[in-house]
This record gives C-alpha cells, structure tokens and sequence, in this order.
C-alpha cells in the first residue's frame, strides 16, 4: 500500500528533486538525439509528479470518480495471483488496507486545520456510494473476485478464501465504514460549497493549480490564457455547427441543433447490434485507409470487444486496453452496448476512431513496439500527448474520408466543443472561482452534451483540477505543429512521416515533441 502520510510525501517530493537535479546536471550536447529526449521525458516526468506533492491533494481531495477508495476496488479483481507466494502477499496487502484508510482521514484533517478542504459535492457523492458499497452482501465483493493461484490445492484454496472473506469483515468494511463517518461527521461540514467548488477558494489555490495546469498541459501557460484559448475554441466551432446542422438536420440554429442532438430518438441506436456492428465498420474501414496516411504501422491488431455486461452499467461508453507487450493480447476497443438507446449515433464513429485507430492503438502500440528505446518510454503516458492524439485523430479521420456520412461528423464538433468547453469551465472554477452551477450553465449552452453526463463531467473537473485541460491543449499544439511544418517545407510536406514523427518517440512532452517536428523540418 501507498503511503500517504505527509512525512513520505516530503520523502517522495525530496527524491524526485534530487533526481530531475541529477537528469539536469547531464549536458543534453554530449547525448544523441534519442538520449536527449530521454533526458527530458525523465525531467518532466520527475518534476511534475514533484509539484503535484508540493499542492498536498491529499488533504484536500475526496472523489467518487477517482478516489484511492474506487481504486482499490477496481484493482483488486486484476491483480495476478499466479503463484502460492503472491496469494500470501495478497493477504498482507488486504491487512494493509485499513491503515491507508486511516492515513487519509488523517491528511483531511491536516488539511482542515490550514482550511483547505475538498469540495462538498464530492464528499456527499462519496458518502452515497461507500454507503452503497457497504450494502451490499460480502459474497459479491470485488476484493473477494480474485483468481486463485492454479498451484493451490482444494483445501488451501477454501482457507486461503476464508481468511480473504474474514479481512473484507474485519478490517476491510469497517476501514471503509471509519471513512465514511470521517467524511460526514468532520468533513462535509467545512467543506467546499457547491458556489465554492474550485481551487481557488482554497489559500494556496493560485499556486495549486498553476502547478497543475503546468503538470497536465506541459506548456508554460497561464489559467487566463487557457481561459482565453477556450473561449476562442468554443466560437470557431459555431459557423461549422451551422453548416453541417443546416444540411443534416434542417436548422443553423445553434440551440436548436445542440437540442436536437441532445434529444433526438432518431440520432440514437435501437439496439445493441447496431452499436457494435457500428465500431466494427469504422474500425475496419480505418485499417484499410491507414497505409496512406501513415508509414510506421503496429504489428499488433485491434478488435472491438463489448464491455461485459455485469461491468457495463457503471463503465464509461468506451475505452481503449492496449495489446500485451509480449505480443499474446490484441488491443481492444471496448464499447458499452447497453441501453442502446441512450448511445448516440453520431457520435459513434468518431469515438471509434479516437480509442482504437488512428487514436490510440496506432499511438500505444507503436510506442509500445518501438526498439532501442529505455522501457519507460515505451509504456509512459502524458495525458496531453495522448489524449491530444486522440483528439487530433477525431479530425484527422474526416480527411481520410473515413467517416460514414453527414450526421457520423456532426460528432466530430460534439466531441470538439465538449473538449473546448473544458478549458474554459476548468479554468472559469479552479483560476476565476465559478460555482458548480455556472459551469453546468456554460456546458449546457456551448455543447451538445445530455444533462446527466455535464453534471458527472464537471464534477469530474472539480475532483481532478487541471487535467481536463490536456485534451484540446494537446490537439491544438498537433495542429499547429502540422501547419509549421507544411508552411515551411512547401511540396517537400508529407504527411505520412510527419505522422510518423510525432509516433515515433513514444509519448513525450509537448515542448519535445515540438523539439522532433523541428529536427525533421531542418532535416
């Protein structure tokens, strides 16, 4: 377990110190160019995780999206008991789980002490979903839904199960039951209010989220000039909304058309099978086109794959698994089939795209396949060169002429105005001190999104400041990196190795990334 104490963060924030001083300390002219970009994956890498200790989440974050208390329970089923050993060290980790339990109450109240506290909307979601979990019978419990080693006789197997059940009663339920109580009967009272929901309500909320605004962008922007970008992005979306609005559905009328599309039983499927056959089209029809767009290919396949049922009611509409680093799994296109009804048609397509090909399986699995590089960067991840992939790709697969129709790319401005949307609601609570209510008013009339899924997005946004701002800021950094080179080199622009060279390095910060697309100009 994680040690969440503030002595360890100090720890932890002192070593990474000393370890980026040391990456620092190294003269980037005495590497090769493929050292060099090590050199600074390892620095960003060091620094931001440093800074995000320096802002203390821990005493001021409660989240029923991504809270340490979700985690555990989404972690517990995949852990890979394949020996006797690691049964037994699952035994210890389970005996470890109460006191992390307790550490975090611990930290809360460091927290309120110098009044810094987390927002109120997260402690009552909180609260209702561990009142919740404690409802439910012992035998359905995740942290019970392991896999017993194949080595484990019958007998040890029913004692090993035993002694696992007794933990979840002992020592497991109950720790989740302290914090619980901690939450409601400490906490919520000095909460954050909803009229106060973001950071800079907080005394240190300034350096708090300037800190992650730097961490999740990887720019050195500030929270106004986000704001700004955001505002700009929302309105250069509005002429193509009219246009494509007036050939598919009949209306320039921006309110009208994000009403249509948030309430039209038209634009959404009928059943389960049309929403997978949908995927697997658009995907198929991606691996076709691919080879024209795009020199370094992955060798290993994607596949569409239904979320299962018993775990689609709580997952999100989708999400990408890359393949195994050894080359036994595919990646795979997870898509939630339930309630078919509520899945949009077009937006269908261009969420394919974004999770599976061109997005993220041809970004991971290249990454993953490239030689000669440190293991690290193969498999890292940099939110705002990922999901900026991903987004770009959104784009992208309409110039590959990859989209089925008209209304398919009515959700490429879905998706983009939903990620433009975030950089102003992001920065209007966290930088400006927008209520919670304000940056629902501003989602519902800048985008197409249903009711429900603002409401869960901007509490997603108040629980995690600053990362939402990844998406559109990594896109746009894809694009104007594109229009420098093509600008500059003229006829000698091919997409096909600009492509490769953003892929090629693995994930990287934006500045490196910029760094690769200049080499390869002047080259």
């Amino acid at each position: 377990m994680e040690d969440m104490t503030r002595s360890a963060e100090d720890d932890s924030i002192e070593a990474l110190d000393a370890f980026a001083a040391e990456a620092e300390g190294i003269t980037p002219a005495a590497l090769t160019p493929d050292e060099q970009i090590t050199r600074s994956v390892l620095i960003h890498e060091a620094r931001a995780q440093a800074a995000d200790l320096r802002s203390r989440f821990a005493e001021i974050t409660v989240s029923s999206v991504m809270g340490f208390h979700i985690n555990l329970q989404s972690a517990a089923p995949q852990f890979p008991i394949k020996e006797p050993e690691h049964a037994e060290a699952l035994v210890e980790k389970y005996r470890q789980i109460g006191g992390l339990f307790d550490d975090a109450v611990k930290r809360l109240r460091q927290g309120m002490a110098r009044d810094r506290t987390p927002p109120a909307v997260a402690v009552e979601r909180t609260i209702q979903q561990i009142d919740g979990y404690l409802g439910t019978p012992v035998e359905g419990d995740l942290f019970l839904q392991v896999h017993s080693p194949a080595e484990f006789d019958p007998a040890s197997d029913q004692s090993w199960r035993i002694m696992l059940r007794d933990l979840v009663e002992s020592e497991i339920r109950p720790a989740y039951r302290r914090y619980r109580d901690a939450l409601a009967d400490e906490v919520l009272a000095k909460s954050r209010p909803q009229e106060r929901s973001g950071v800079a309500w907080l005394p240190d909320g300034g350096e708090v989220y300037a800190r992650a605004v730097a961490r999740h962008t990887t720019l050195e922007l500030t929270p106004m000039e986000v704001h700004r970008i955001g505002l700009e992005s929302v309105e250069a979306l509005a002429d193509e909304y009219r246009e494509l609005g007036g050939k598919v559905l009949g209306t320039t009328d921006l309110h009208e058309i994000f009403n249509r599309l948030r309430n039209d039983p038209e634009l959404r499927f009928a059943d389960s099978t049309s929403v997978h056959d949908q995927a697997v089209r658009a995907l198929a029809r991606a691996k076709e086109t691919i080879p024209d767009w795009f020199g370094r290919l992955p060798q290993a396949d994607c596949v569409v794959v239904d979320i299962p049922e018993v775990a689609a009611k709580d997952a999100t509409i989708a999400y990408y698994l890359p393949p195994a680093a050894d080359g036994t799994r595919p990646g795979s296109y997870y898509i939630n089939v339930t309630d078919p009804t509520t899945r949009t048609v077009f937006e269908s397509e261009a969420l394919a795209f974004h999770e599976s090909i061109p997005g993220h399986h041809l970004q991971i699995a290249i990454a993953q396949e490239l030689q000669g590089i440190p293991e690290f960067r193969r498999h890292a991840w940099i939110t705002a060169y990922g999901e900026g992939w991903g987004l770009y790709t959104e784009r992208l697969s309409d110039e590959m002429g990859l989209y089925s129709g008209d209304i398919e790319r009515l959700g490429i401005l879905s998706f983009d105005s939903w990620r433009a949307c975030r950089l102003v609601v992001d920065t209007g609570m966290h930088a400006l001190g927008w209520s919670r209510q304000e940056a629902i008013d501003y989602l519902m009339e800048n985008s197409p999104q249903a009711p429900n899924n603002i409401v869960n997005e901007v509490d997603r946004y108040i629980a995690w400041p600053g990362q939402a701002l990844a998406y559109k800021i990594g896109q746009r950094e894809i694009v104007q990196l594109r229009e420098k080179a093509r600008s500059e080199m003229g006829s000698r622009f091919d997409i096909k190795v600009f492509h490769d060279t953003v892929l090629g390095s693995g994930p990287v910060p934006l500045p490196v990334l910029g760094d690769l697309v200049d080499r390869w100009i002047e080259a």
